[in-house]
This record gives C-alpha cells, sequence and structure tokens, in this order.
C-alpha cells in the first residue's frame, strides 16, 4: 500500500446488530436525493439495486419514520424520494462529520506525522 495516508471520520449508527446510518448509507440517501431512484442511486454509487434496496429497507425500519419513500405519477410513472426524516438524517451526519473533523484537525495531523508515506 502507497500513497498519502490521510484521516477520515466514520461514523456509524446501531441498532442492534443493525447499522442504521453510516457513510455508506449516507452516499446511498443522497444519491437517491439527486436521482430520485432507487436503481439509478445504485448505479451511480457502483451497487446493485439488491444492495441499495436492503440498506434502504434497514433505515426504513431503524428509524422512527420511514428515511425514503417511494412516489406514484409522474412520466416515467413514480421514483423515489427522501423523506423529511431522511433529508435531516443527511443534515446532521454530514454537520457531524464536518464538526468531529474541526475538533479533531490537531490531532488528526499529529497521527498522520506517525504513519509511513
Amino acid at each position: 500500500m502507497t500513497g498519502k495516508p490521510r484521516a477520515q471520520f466514520r461514523l456509524r449508527i446501531r441498532r442492534g446488530d443493525d447499522i442504521a446510518l453510516g457513510p455508506g448509507k449516507v452516499d446511498l440517501l443522497e444519491a437517491i436525493a439527486r436521482t430520485g431512484s432507487i436503481t439509478a442511486a445504485a448505479r451511480a454509487l457502483r451497487m446493485s439495486y439488491r444492495r441499495a434496496w436492503l440498506l434502504v429497507d434497514t433505515m426504513n425500519r431503524s428509524f422512527t419514520k420511514p428515511v425514503v419513500e417511494a412516489e406514484s405519477g409522474g412520466r416515467r410513472g413514480g421514483g423515489t424520494r427522501l423523506t423529511a426524516t431522511g433529508a435531516d438524517a443527511v443534515r446532521r451526519y454530514r454537520r457531524i462529520e464536518q464538526r468531529a473533523s474541526r475538533a479533531g484537525a490537531t490531532e488528526m495531523r499529529a497521527l498522520l506525522k506517525l504513519v509511513r508515506r
């Protein structure tokens, strides 16, 4: 393994054995918000539709309200959208990441100096 070392904050929220929310799931929610489709979001993230659907299902079961829901109608017969809960979860998750990175920046730089380049 070569390359410049980098630090990355990876928050996961667990509900029992399930990961209710984590970096990959937030990426998926953002892709669904952009594309309006689980299929297109999965394609954009290079994952199977089944995997994306299972991640969405886990999130919907883990939160008090669904984070993603189907939309009906439209020219193509509908799609998928983030609910207010889903949008709020993404916004809060990204805010936590930013704050943690800022709070730990000095220690992360010091730790990275200890890693072989």
